[in-house]
């Protein structure tokens, strides 16, 4: 289950052909030979619980001699497990004892039995002293979570891992940690957080075992361009020399990144999810602007960018407003002193209320 350097776990690797395989987008060709590399993949693992899963939802073919060759390929192989563990709590010591049973976690994982795996690692930890190795279980969970895309167990796991590493815990874990948070958070839409914690772990990265470097630095760009501000965005992202080293490598990603950067909006214009930013960054510019010249900007339409605009005014994600008997944009950005002098007065609100409600308690 561990990376080495520049290896991702196979079951992540498994993960997207999957995700691939029910993506319309992925024409019917490409569809065949995915589903013939997840049949290789789940046949070697004898990922008997996992295949039966995907035959109920049309995404393979059931065929039953497969299916029982694999079940009893599983069946000898957790009777060796168990007389493995057996033998090591009658005549063996305590690290011994765990490394039997962590075998058996990484059996049920490798054959992709959720819940008996998870079982096992809980037996595993009640084994396991060191917070070092603790945190390797903690490590192996996250993994599943994200085969699995099960957010409420990741985010378990990783608050999990933070209260481990009060108890102690190396810089490399902590290091690791970031990086899978960071994954998480870019999985639940908080760009932000991702940006923040995937540009601190660049200079340290480790985590092969989720994703190579050239994709962690494709995450890194993408969550940044989302959520950092265009000073930002230079100082940390497009003159990196970390991510400057890898770009080339990446198809599209300069282009995408250097278009936003220097203002060329047109070319940039196809990503939907950071339209917003886009927008804001050519609003900064000016006071009031024609409609009809922020459309041509953009590349395309006066009624399409009417359109668009009207939708993230109402949804509060744009500060401006449409004057459509003189087709002009007028920006309404609220400065950083009344932002802040709101935001006191808010918190100011709530720490009143709480201090009401504590003095009626006083007095009963």
């Amino acid at each position: 289950m561990e990376g080495t350097e520049g290896t991702q776990q196979p079951h992540l690797v498994l993960a997207n052909k999957l995700f691939l395989l029910t993506h319309s987008d992925v024409d019917d060709i490409e569809k065949v030979r995915l589903r013939d590399e997840v049949m290789s993949t789940v046949v070697a693992d004898d990922m008997a619980p996992l295949y039966e899963t995907l035959a109920a939802n049309s995404v393979l073919e059931l065929d039953q001699k497969v299916l029982d060759s694999m079940r009893a390929k599983i069946a000898e192989e957790l009777k060796k497990l168990d007389e493995k563990i057996a033998d090591a709590e009658e005549n063996l010591g305590e690290s011994e004892v765990r490394e039997a049973h962590l075998a058996k976690s990484l059996f049920y994982i490798r054959i992709g039995d959720k819940e008996k795996a998870l079982e096992q690692l809980k037996v595993t930890e009640g084994k396991t002293v060191a917070v070092g190795q603790r945190m390797d279980l903690v490590f192996y969970t996250l993994q599943m979570g994200f085969f699995y895309m099960d957010f409420d167990l990741i985010s378990r796991s990783i608050d999990k891992a933070k209260n481990l590493f009060e108890e102690g815990g190396d810089w490399e874990r902590k290091n690791r940690l970031k990086v899978y948070e960071g994954l998480y958070c870019m999985s639940t839409r908080n760009f932000k957080k991702a940006a923040d914690l995937f540009l601190d772990s660049i200079s340290t990265f480790t985590t092969y075992e989720l994703f190579p470097y050239d994709t962690f630095i494709f995450y890194t760009v993408l969550a940044s361009i989302i959520s950092l501000d265009r000073v930002s965005l230079k100082q940390k992202v497009v003159d990196a020399p970390e991510i400057l080293t890898v770009l080339g490598k990446i198809p599209f990603l300069s282009e995408f990144m250097n278009s936003l950067y220097d203002c060329q909006y047109k070319s940039f214009f196809s990503a939907f999810e950071i339209r917003t930013v886009v927008y804001s960054q050519f609003l900064e510019s000016y006071k009031s602007v024609t409609i009809e010249a922020m459309a041509k900007a953009f590349g395309v339409t006066v009624d399409f960018i009417d359109l668009e605009l009207s939708r993230f005014i109402a949804a509060g994600k744009l500060h401006c407003k449409i004057d459509k008997v003189a087709g002009v944009l007028e920006t309404n950005r609220p400065d950083a002193k009344n932002a802040l002098y709101q935001a006191t007065i808010k918190q100011g609100d709530f720490l009143l209320n709480r201090i009401q409600k504590l003095s009626r308690v006083i007095d009963l």
